[in-house]
């Protein structure tokens, strides 16, 4: 008998003994910093020449770990071997598959201070931000299991006298999954498994930035009993390796998270017919956003202001759901703006594999100079209240940064910056707000501050968004109580950790028999 669902629990840091069980994880992991990991095709380790080197963004003068790179010859052996053990995988037992993901979920429990330890090595997360991760992946393994197990009942059809009915669902075939650093164990394990435990073959590619952890999440599913060829583990570049595979007449489906530059390319890629393709290649997309926090003038100014400062920085507002937008009501705005600025002030930054720190670095030196030309952008566009600097000596830092008066229509408040900055902007009026908070191409998540009831029914109907929350943050949607996945061009949403999402990688299929 299968538990009924509960999330993961979060580990509270402020327990001292939490906090040593963490440190020494911390300390277990640095032991093992360095190393050189394969692909792993088919269960078989394949060391490639070529490598990607995973950098600790708090202190990038250390390795966390050198990846062999896979090319287009070893993409292809990749996706024959795929496709070969889709053939018997596909018929596989639902309740097989699902308890290798229960299996998985009580290993990485059993090991989740490691695993916070590695995403925080890897993507200079805090340590309240890498277990949310871990527990998040937890989640997922423990949620699609159990969802496996209620679609392979099928659905109920209708039968007349003459004739036996039944509705089922069959998995596709091989599929792409190409998953982010950002939720670099979460996302990378709800994407891979969800199509896995459906029957499907995975041809997973990391994000090159977390490829470590990725590594270790394979490890895990072998433990678990997932047999060779399911899941096979191809780091590579996204020109070479991703491109080839998006295009590939034997891919089935892709699945990935990242930009919508990205993402709009690999729409497009997959949906040409290559020669030898008898199928229309399905695409789930998660391609970020441009979130807003409103706040009416009737609303309680605390909570609002903890909100807009919790949103737009946890993980140095690294997430695709992170607040990098308020829109407050003109009679609240200047005491909500101080506030937030007094808020961030408190904020502290620097490597959290030493310390419990509020943020750490960004992950990189394209993502740090990037974020650091919009700095410049703000300073035209509207009034620097705090942050708008960084130091880049020995890691990735950006100091928490507030704009404000900021024009609706200006690049701050229209362009995804990914970075620990949040503009802010007046509205005369709620609807006003409203206007304001759909302004921009995306829709994925939004929050609305207000003790107005009628206002909340407001946004309820026109705050176009995939994920809406009411007198809370914008972030930290939890698998299984907050479907996730937005509008426009946030993506295909597809709610991942909601009660429909493994349809995604299934096909309906009725058989009917006259008696």
């Amino acid at each position: 008998m299968v538990q009924p669902y509960r999330h993961e629990p979060f580990t509270d840091f402020t327990v001292e003994e939490n906090a040593k069980e963490l440190e020494a994880a911390l300390h277990q992991v640095e032991q093992e910093l360095g190393q050189d990991y394969p692909l792993i095709i088919g269960g078989e380790r394949i060391y490639t020449d070529d490598k990607i080197t995973s950098i600790n963004p708090n202190n990038k003068n250390e390795v966390v770990g050198t990846v062999s790179k896979a090319n287009k010859e070893l993409a292809e052996k990749a996706m024959k071997t795929a496709d070969e053990t889709f053939e018997w995988w596909r018929k596989s037992t639902p309740e097989m598959r699902a308890d290798i993901l229960f299996r998985a979920a009580a290993i990485v429990r059993r090991r989740k201070h490691e695993f916070n330890a590695w995403a925080i090595k890897e993507s200079g997360k805090a340590w309240k931000e890498a277990d949310g991760d871990v527990a998040e992946g937890i989640d997922f393994l423990e949620y699609y299991g159990r969802q496996m197990l209620e679609i392979a009942e099928g659905k109920e059809i209708n039968s007349r006298p003459i004739e036996n009915n039944r509705f089922s669902y069959i998995p596709l075939g091989v599929g792409l999954v190409i998953s982010p650093w950002n939720l670099l164990f979460a996302i990378m394990c709800g994407t891979a498994v969800s199509p896995m435990v459906t029957g499907n073959t995975v041809l997973l590619k990391p994000a090159s930035n977390s490829p470590v952890i990725a590594y270790k999440f394979m490890e895990v599913m072998e433990e678990a009993g997932m047999p060779s060829g399911v899941i096979n583990y191809i780091p590579g570049s996204g020109s070479e390796v991703g491109d080839y595979l998006v295009e590939h007449p034997r891919t089935r489906f892709v699945s990935f998270t990242g930009s919508r530059e990205v993402g709009v390319n690999i729409f497009e890629k997959a949906a040409k017919v290559q020669e030898g393709q008898k199928w229309l290649k399905r695409v789930v997309a998660e391609m970020g956003g441009k979130d807003t926090i409103v706040v009416d003038n009737e609303a309680d100014l605390e909570l609002a202001s903890q909100a807009i400062v919790q949103s737009a920085f946890d993980f140095s507002g690294q997430k695709c759901s992170s607040g990098s937008r308020a829109v407050i009501h003109q009679d609240v705005y200047d005491d909500v703006l101080d506030r937030v600025v007094e808020i961030t002030k408190g904020l502290d930054i620097g490597d959290t594999s030493k310390k419990n720190y509020y943020m750490g670095a960004v992950i990189d030196q394209s993502a740090y100079d990037k974020i650091m030309s919009y700095m410049d952008v703000g300073k035209e566009e509207g009034r620097l209240m705090i942050g708008g600097d960084g130091d880049d000596t020995n890691g990735y830092y950006i100091n928490p940064t507030v704009f404000a008066d900021l024009d609706p229509n200006s690049r701050m408040q229209q362009e995804e910056i990914f970075g620990p900055i949040v503009g802010i902007t007046k509205a005369k009026d709620f609807n006003e707000a409203i206007d304001i908070a759909n302004n921009t191409d995306y829709g994925l998540t939004g929050a609305v501050i207000s003790n107005n009831r009628n206002h909340l029914e407001i946004a309820r109907e026109d705050f176009h968004v995939g994920n809406l929350y009411f007198n809370r943050g914008c972030t930290s949607a939890i698998v299984g109580y907050h479907p996730f996945g937005g509008f426009d061009m946030s993506g295909t949403d597809s709610k991942a950790g909601g009660p429909d999402y493994l349809y995604n990688f299934l096909q309906g299929k009725t058989v009917s028999e006259m008696l």
